[in-house]
């Protein structure tokens, strides 16, 4: 499954409109990245701010799949978007 950019970006902001809605998370997120609230309004605009959120979302299949039957999209979807986002395309092994 090929993305578009304009199609991930709309995949990565339901992600972030779903990661706001869950509090307990939110704040794992802003923690881990040292992003603010403000952050997430200001950037919510940035494709590679949107990749962070992403990458962050598919650390845990749990959250993955929430998210997912949240939106009901198919749980690969992520994944797929986030190729199609800045630094998608780069392998992480950690």
């Amino acid at each position: 499954m090929n993305f578009t950019s304009s199609q991930a970006e709309i995949v990565a902001l339901q992600a972030l409109s779903w990661l706001a809605s869950e509090e307990d998370l939110l704040m794992v997120f802003l923690g881990a990245t040292g992003a603010s609230v403000d952050d997430l309004r200001i950037r919510a605009g940035d494709a590679e701010f949107l990749g962070s959120i992403l990458d962050f979302l598919m650390n845990d299949d749990a959250w993955v799949m929430r998210f997912c039957d949240s939106v009901n999209l198919p749980y690969d979807t992520p994944m797929h978007a986030r190729t199609a986002l800045p630094g998608g395309a780069q392998f992480h092994w950690t």
